[in-house]
């Protein structure tokens, strides 16, 4: 019960850090012509970083191991990372296109594999590696639909946005793997 207690304390802080987050671009917009966000900008911004926080302030609150915490940063780090770089200006290309809609594909897994996992740090690693490897198969299959072909794009782009991501998730996954070797070795 403490825990939930803390939890509902954190958030306002997480709330706050999210707000302050947004004064960067909306500052900048008093004063360039260089940043123009919407208000759509400012709520998807918003409820990313929002979302993003608490599922830190939870998931650290509940783990002790260290390489646990840090898989999970690492894990949430990179998802936000991805989420918000397509969202922004896209991954493959510039704007909106076909091929940046397919790192949904890669979110979903991410996803499914938190939900089948139930968080346990074997399941964890097996995760991690799905969602590198769906990234990696994302950007193959860009390849192949000749998507660096897109105005903004080239192969090195894709080649290089794809090991980007998936490395992040391979070294969660490997910090998953020792923490579940951690906790066979000690049982």
């Amino acid at each position: 019960m403490e825990k939930h207690i803390k939890f509902y304390l954190t958030l306002p802080f997480v709330a706050i850090a999210t707000l302050a987050l947004l004064l960067v671009p909306f500052v900048a917009m008093q004063f360039t012509t260089d940043v123009q966000w919407s208000l759509l900008d400012f709520v998807v911004a918003g409820t990313l970083i929002f979302g993003a926080g608490s599922v830190l302030v939870v998931s650290l609150r509940s783990a002790a191991h260290i390489a646990y915490r840090s898989g999970i940063v690492i894990a949430v780090g990179t998802t936000f990372l991805m989420l918000f770089a397509n969202l922004a200006v896209g991954l493959i290309g510039s704007g909106p296109n076909a091929g940046n809609l397919m790192y949904g594909v890669s979110v979903a897994v991410l996803l499914a594999g938190l939900y089948l996992s139930k968080f346990k740090s074997l399941g964890m690693e097996r995760t991690m590696f799905a969602t590198a490897l769906s990234v990696l198969l994302v950007g193959g299959i860009a390849l192949m639909l000749k998507l660096q072909n897109l105005p903004g794009s080239s192969v090195m782009e894709v080649v290089g946005v794809s090991i980007f991501f998936a490395v992040p998730y391979i070294i969660a996954g490997l910090l998953f793997r020792f923490v579940a070797a951690d906790r066979a070795t000690a049982h």
